[in-house]
């Protein structure tokens, strides 16, 4: 990283916005190499290749407030944007950089309890996909928390609570908290 920071420092001046998307280094870092230009890092993910990303992003002390204008326009054109400390960057980049990494590993799970059940490995799949893709619009859109419309899922006694004991017992809330952690 530093090598191409002593190459962007070739053009560093008040009037230019630098704007990061390296995991882990800092404004403060980036500061050795670049002395007088604007800084803001971004944690953007791979699901706004589609519209759909989660970024968010922080802002070094000179940054005015057009940068940031245009940073929150950018962004939401590619999806969701949070502004946050940087202090809580390495944890956006562990749960919504990465995060894409973990929701592809659970749809490959749920497709291949699929095809364990008999669903041919296709149909499995797409409803796995899909049925991310509608749990995710129903917690953003509905405004419940997402224990409420897990509860709104499950009956009692029923099939649902029987599999959402088996995934609190086989650890999945754990696995999950362990992995935004590991990955911060």
């Amino acid at each position: 990283m530093a090598e191409v920071l002593k190459d962007i420092a070739a053009y560093d001046s008040p009037d230019k916005l630098v704007v990061s998307i390296a995991a882990g280094v800092t404004i403060e870092s980036m500061g050795v190499f670049i002395k007088q230009a604007r800084m803001i890092r971004v944690m953007p993910n791979t699901p706004a290749l589609v519209g759909f990303g989660a970024s968010a992003f922080c802002q070094g002390p000179k940054v005015l407030p057009e940068d940031t204008q245009d940073i929150q326009t950018f962004l939401s054109a590619i999806g969701l944007s949070f502004e946050v400390k940087e202090a809580q960057m390495d944890a956006v980049t562990g749960l919504s950089g990465s995060g894409p990494a973990f929701v592809y590993m659970f749809i490959e799970a749920l497709a291949d309890g699929g095809v364990k059940q008999g669903l041919p490995r296709n149909i499995a799949l797409k409803l796995a996909a899909q049925t991310v893709h509608g749990a995710s619009k129903m917690v953003l859109d509905s405004g419940l928390h997402p224990g409420q419309l897990k509860d709104n899922v499950a009956s009692p006694g029923g099939t649902t609570i029987e599999g959402i004991h088996t995934m609190e017992k086989l650890g999945l809330r754990n696995a999950a908290i362990s992995a935004v952690e590991a990955a911060a």
